[in-house]
C-alpha cells in the first residue's frame, strides 16, 4: 500500500426510514465509525421488550452517510480502494455517479474507485441498508444480541496502491517442514518484479529472525515456499508465538512498488482420529458460545484492545476456544486470538434449511449468497492462526447432499481450516456427512445424549437434571456404543417430526435411517450447560448505551408486585451458587468423557436474549456476577483437571469411601514424578489423608492416576466433609464436598405433635386445642403447587414454555432452587446452607412446593423454592405459622420415600425434634380460612 487515507469522524447524515431516496440537503452529522443508534439518531423507541434488551433509538430503512473527500496530487492516478470494515448492505457514490452495491456481513466491502477519483475534492456517499438482507443474517442482525443496527462499525478508509501490487495474499503453514507457503496475486505488469520476504517473531521471550528470501516473479499468480528454519517457533494455545511476515514488491529498478505486512503462527490444527490436534499434540477444545452481544454499543468492537480484554476473561476462566453462533467477528477478534492463543470458530449467518435446487422452498439467491459469504470469510480472516474451524450454520435442515458440496468446495479452496455441516444439524436425527471433519452436536439418537441438560422440548433430559448426584457419568457409551454390531431398536423412522427451531416450533421432514450412528471424526458437545440464575436487579443502571433492559425493570416490578422485592439478591445469589454447581457437574462429566474432543458452552456469559437467558457466571458485560471466581472455576475447566470419581456425596458413618481419581490432562509438559496429595477433612480436622505417585505415559488425555479407600469415622451430628486433591508443585487442585451422617439417626415419634395428612376439621380442632401440627400432605392433592426439580432452570422458562405449549408437550418446571433460612431452628439437626446443595437433590426430588401467592405477605417460607422471573411464585417446601391456639408446620415433601435416605431421615428429624421443641415459636399468625384457602384449592 502506498498510503491511507482515514475518513473516521463526521460525516453528514440523513435517515430515510420509507427507503424513499436521498432528500437533500443532509439532516444531520454523526460520528463514524458507530451506528446510528449509538448516536442516538432518530426517533427515541418507548417500546419495552421483554424477550430481549431494548435498542432506545432503533431504527431500520436507510441511512445516508456523505462527507467530502481531497485527494493529494501525489495519489490522484493510483489505483484507489474505498474499504468499510465493518456494515450492512451499502451503496456508494462518488459525487453523482453510483460505483456499485456490496451486502457481506462478515467481510469488509471494498470499492474499486480508480476509474471515478480525480484530483482535490469529490464527494463520497454511503447509503447503509439494515432492511434487504439476502439472508436473516443470524446473530449479526437479531436483536437477541448485537440489535439490527444500521452503520459503519469499523475501518473507513481510502487504500492507495501502485498500479502494480500484491493480492490476496495466503499463507500456507507447514509445521513439519517449519516453512510457510505463500501465494498471493500480482496486479499490474509482471516484468523484472521481485518478491522479498522476510519474517520475525515478536511477542516470544528467544526473538526469531529469518533471513530475507528472494523470489523471481514469474506468473500472475504466484506460489513460494519460505523456510522459517529449523528453530522456528510454534503457535498453540499454550505458547501464542507469531512472526511478522514481511512481502515487498520491487521492480527491476529496486524500487518497492508494495508491501504486506502480516501476523502468521506457525501451526497445524487437525483431526486425528476421534481427538483434535495442534501441532501433533492432542488438545481438548474448552469452548464459549459467542453470540456478538455488547450491551453499551449494540455492535461488535473492531478494537484488538476491547477484543484483548474480552477474550482475555474469558481465558481466565480457562476458555480455549470460542464458537460463534451465525456470525464471524471482525478481524480484531481474530487479531487478539492469534496474540492469546484462542482456537476461533466462525459460523455462517445462517439458521434455517439448506435445499437442492429440485426442492419447491429453494431460493437459490440467498443459498449463493451464504455460500460466498464463507469464501469472503475465508479470504477475510484465513491466515490468522486462531482462525482453525468453521462451521455452516446453527440447526441446519435440508439436504445433505447440498451440505456436503458446500462443505468440499470450502475444503477445496482452503485446508487451513477444519470444517463441519453445522451446529447441531437435523436435532433428533443426526448424521455425519462424508466431507465434515468433526461433529457437533448433543445426541447420536434420542437416548444417546452427550451433554448433561435438554429443554423439555427435546426430552429425553439429562442426568444433571434426573440422576441423584454422583460423579460417575461420562459419555463414553454414547458415543460409541458398547455393541456396535448389535444396533437392535436404534433405527429411526423417516417422516415428519416436531423440532424447536430458534425460539418457536416447526414440523420439519427426517429421513429414514438404520443402524447405530457411530462418529469416526472429533465430537465436540454442542451449547452444554444453559444452566439459569435469577435476574441481578443492580445489572439495571449498567445500561448506559445503545442498549436499555426494560425486561429487567418489568421482571422486578413483577417480584414487587408479589410482594417479594426485598429477596430479589438473595433470589439471585442463591440460584447462582446453584447454577455454579451445575455447570461443575456438565463440565466435569465432558472431561470425564474420553470419546469427546470439547465442549462450547453455553455459557460462560449471560445471553440477553431469546426471552432473557442470564445462564452466564458473568453479565452480559463479561462482569463477575460474584458466583465463583475464575482460579475455582479453572478447578473444573482447564488444560489439567483433577476428577474424584465417587457413586454419590451422602455417606453413613462407618461406610466405606471409594474414589477414582482421574487427570484430565493436555498441557506440553509431561508430568514427571508427580505426586497426588488427597485429603479428607471436616473443616477443623482431617479424617484421613495419603499421597499417590501419578502414573502416566505422558500422552495427553484422561488418565487414571489413584485409587482411595478410606473408613468413614464415626460422628454424632451430620457432618460437610471435603475431599481435597492436590498434585504437589503444580496449580492442580480439587475440592469435592460430601456429606457424613450417624450411623444412627435417631427422630422423635410424632407424641408431642400431631403428624397431620391433610387439612381437616381434625387438624383444626387440634389447633384450636393449642397443639403442634405437622402437615405432610399428600403430594398427589396438590394441585396449586410446582414439582420438585433439583437443577435449575434450562436456558429461560418463558422461551421454552412457549415452545412446549405449541408442541403440546410439558412445560418445564422453571424453577431455581432454593432460597433457605439455614439458621431455622427447625433446621438445626439438617445441615444447610442457604442455597442448595446436594444434601437437598433427594428431598427436592420428592416434593412439590405449594404457590402461596394468596398468602398473607409476611408468610416467610423456611425452605422456599425459587421461581422464575415470568411467574414469581411466592412457593413454601417448609413454612409455618400460628393458627388459633396452636402451631402449624407444614412440609410439602414425600416423607415415605425420602426417609429411606441418610438425608431424608436427617431432614424429618430435624423438623420432628423442632415440632416437639419450645423453639417451635412462628412469627406469624394465620386464621383457620387462610390456611384452608391454601389446602382446599389445593385438593383435587
Amino acid at each position: 500500500m502506498l498510503a491511507c487515507l482515514r475518513l473516521e469522524g463526521s460525516w453528514s447524515l440523513q435517515l430515510d426510514e420509507g427507503t424513499k431516496g436521498l432528500q437533500l440537503p443532509f439532516e444531520e452529522t454523526i460520528q463514524l465509525p458507530g451506528t446510528t443508534s449509538y448516536a442516538k439518531k432518530g426517533t427515541r423507541n418507548d417500546s419495552v421488550h421483554l424477550n430481549h434488551l431494548t435498542d432506545e433509538y432503533a431504527f431500520e430503512g436507510f441511512a445516508w452517510f456523505s462527507r467530502e473527500i481531497d485527494i493529494p496530487d501525489e495519489l490522484h492516478g493510483q489505483v484507489c480502494l474505498l474499504y468499510l470494515e465493518r456494515t450492512r448492505v451499502t451503496t456508494v457514490w462518488i459525487d453523482d455517479q453510483e460505483i456499485g452495491t456490496q451486502n457481506s456481513l462478515s467481510a469488509p466491502h471494498v470499492y474499486d474507485l480508480t476509474p471515478y477519483i480525480r484530483r482535490g475534492k469529490q464527494q463520497i456517499t454511503i447509503r447503509v441498508d439494515n432492511t434487504n438482507y439476502p439472508t436473516k443474517g443470524g446473530h449479526l442482525t437479531s436483536p437477541d444480541t448485537q440489535t439490527n443496527w444500521n452503520g459503519i462499525t469499523g475501518r473507513i478508509e481510502l487504500q492507495f496502491y501502485h498500479e502494480t501490487h500484491l493480492q490476496g495474499v495466503k499463507l500456507f503453514p507447514h509445521v513439519s517442514e517449519r516453512s510457510v507457503t505463500i501465494q498471493t496475486q500480482i496486479a499490474g505488469s509482471m516484468a523484472g518484479m521481485q518478491l522479498k520476504v522476510s519474517a520475525e517473531s515478536f511477542n516470544v521471550d528467544r526473538p526469531h529472525i529469518v533471513s530475507e528470501q528472494v523470489f523471481i516473479v514469474d506468473a500472475a499468480n504466484l506460489t513460494v515456499q519460505y523456510a522459517l528454519g529449523d528453530e522456528a517457533h510454534l503457535w498453540d494455545a499454550e505458547c501464542p508465538a507469531l512472526y511478522k511476515v514481511t512481502l515487498s514488491l520491487y521492480d527491476m529498478a529496486g524500487n518497492v512498488l508494495d508491501t504486506y505486512e502480516a501476523a502468521f503462527g506457525l501451526r497445524e490444527f487437525a483431526a486425528a482420529g476421534d481427538k483434535f490436534t495442534i501441532n501433533g499434540r492432542v488438545t481438548f477444545l474448552r469452548g464459549k458460545h459467542d453470540g456478538l452481544l455488547f450491551p453499551l454499543t449494540g455492535y461488535a468492537p473492531t478494537t484488538v484492545e476491547e477484543w484483548l480484554r474480552i477474550l482475555g476473561i474469558a481465558q481466565s476462566y480457562g476458555i480455549n476456544h470460542y464458537r460463534f453462533h451465525t456470525c464471524c467477528p471482525p478481524e480484531a477478534a481474530f487479531t487478539a486470538a492469534d496474540m492469546l492463543g484462542i482456537y476461533m470458530e466462525p459460523e455462517l449467518p445462517f439458521w434455517g434449511t439448506v435445499t437442492d435446487e429440485g426442492d419447491e422452498r429453494h431460493t437459490e439467491q440467498e443459498q449463493q449468497y451464504l455460500i460466498h459469504e464463507g469464501f469472503a470469510m475465508l479470504d477475510a480472516y484465513g491466515n490468522h492462526p486462531s482462525f482453525v474451524m468453521m462451521s455452516l450454520g446453527n440447526e441446519l435442515w435440508g439436504s445433505k447432499d447440498k451440505l456436503n458440496h458446500i462443505l468440499k468446495g470450502y475444503k477445496t479452496y482452503d485446508n487451513r481450516h477444519l470444517y463441519t455441516q453445522g451446529s447441531n444439524n437435523f436435532q433428533f436425527v443426526p448424521d455425519i456427512l462424508e466431507e465434515e471433519e468433526f461433529y457437533c452436536g448433543v445426541r447420536f439418537d434420542r437416548d444417546r445424549l452427550f451433554r448433561g441438560s435438554y429443554a423439555m422440548c427435546d426430552a429425553p433430559l439429562g442426568h444433571i437434571q434426573t440422576d441423584r448426584p454422583s460423579t460417575m457419568k461420562d459419555y463414553d457409551t454414547a458415543i460409541i456404543p458398547p455393541s456396535v454390531e448389535h444396533p437392535a431398536g436404534s433405527a429411526l423412522e423417516g417422516g415428519l417430526i416436531q423440532i424447536q427451531y430458534g425460539t418457536e416450533a416447526r414440523t420439519v421432514q427426517a429421513e429414514h435411517t438404520t443402524g447405530e450412528l457411530v462418529p469416526h471424526i472429533p465430537v465436540v458437545s454442542h451449547e452444554i450447560g444453559q444452566f439459569a440464575s435469577y435476574p441481578n436487579f443492580k445489572e439495571i443502571q449498567k445500561y448506559t448505551g445503545s442498549l436499555k433492559a426494560r425486561n429487567f425493570e418489568v421482571f422486578q416490578q413483577r417480584l414487587a408486585d408479589k410482594g417479594m422485592a426485598h429477596l430479589a439478591e438473595a433470589f439471585f445469589r442463591n440460584s447462582g451458587q446453584l447454577a455454579v454447581a451445575c455447570y461443575k457437574e456438565e463440565l466435569e462429566a465432558a472431561f470425564r468423557t474420553r470419546r469427546l474432543a470439547g465442549f462450547q458452552l453455553l455459557d460462560l456469559q449471560d445471553f440477553s436474549g431469546q426471552g432473557t437467558a442470564l445462564v452466564g457466571v458473568l453479565d452480559a458485560f463479561m462482569d463477575s456476577k460474584g458466583f465463583i471466581t475464575p482460579e475455582e472455576w479453572r478447578t473444573f475447566c482447564n488444560d489439567a483437571v483433577l476428577l474424584g470419581r465417587f457413586p454419590k456425596y451422602q455417606y453413613t458413618a462407618g461406610e466405606s469411601f471409594e474414589a477414582r481419581i482421574e487427570l484430565a490432562y493436555y498441557r506440553s509438559e509431561p508430568l514427571s514424578s508427580a505426586t497426588l496429595h488427597w485429603e479428607l477433612s471436616d473443616g477443623d480436622h482431617v479424617l484421613a489423608a495419603g499421597r499417590a505417585v501419578v502414573m502416566m505415559d505422558g500422552a495427553s488425555g484422561v488418565n487414571h492416576i489413584a485409587d482411595i479407600e478410606t473408613m468413614l469415622p464415626d460422628v454424632n451430628a451430620m457432618t460437610k466433609v471435603s475431599l481435597s486433591l492436590r498434585i504437589k508443585g503444580t496449580d492442580i487442585f480439587k475440592r469435592y464436598d460430601l456429606w457424613l451422617y450417624p450411623r444412627e439417626i435417631v427422630s422423635v415419634e410424632p407424641v408431642e405433635f400431631h403428624l397431620a395428612r391433610e387439612w381437616t376439621r381434625d387438624t383444626e380442632d387440634r389447633l384450636a386445642r393449642g397443639e403442634n401440627v405437622v402437615l405432610i400432605p399428600n403430594l398427589n392433592r396438590l394441585a396449586h403447587s410446582i414439582e420438585g426439580l433439583y437443577c435449575t432452570d434450562f436456558w429461560c422458562y418463558p422461551m421454552f414454555r412457549s415452545i412446549s405449549e405449541s408442541m403440546n408437550k410439558p412445560v418445564p418446571v422453571g424453577t431455581m432452587g432454593l432460597l433457605i433460612d439455614n439458621e431455622h431452628p427447625s433446621l438445626a439437626r439438617f445441615l444447610s446452607a442457604t442455597h442448595s446443595t446436594y444434601p437437598w437433590w433427594s428431598i427436592v426430588s420428592s416434593s412439590r412446593s405449594i404457590i402461596l401467592d394468596e398468602a398473607p405477605r409476611g408468610l416467610s417460607p423456611i425452605v422456599q423454592t425459587i421461581d422464575n422471573f415470568e411467574r414469581n411464585h411466592k412457593l413454601g417446601l417448609l413454612w409455618e405459622c400460628k393458627v388459633l391456639q396452636g402451631k402449624l408446620l407444614v412440609c410439602t415433601v414425600d416423607d415415605e420415600r425420602i426417609e429411606g435416605t441418610p438425608e431424608g431421615k436427617q431432614f424429618l428429624a430435624s423438623i420432628y425434634s423442632y415440632a416437639a421443641s419450645e423453639a417451635f415459636q412462628p412469627n406469624i399468625t394465620l386464621s383457620t380460612d387462610e390456611v384452608g384457602g391454601l389446602f382446599v384449592q389445593n385438593q383435587l
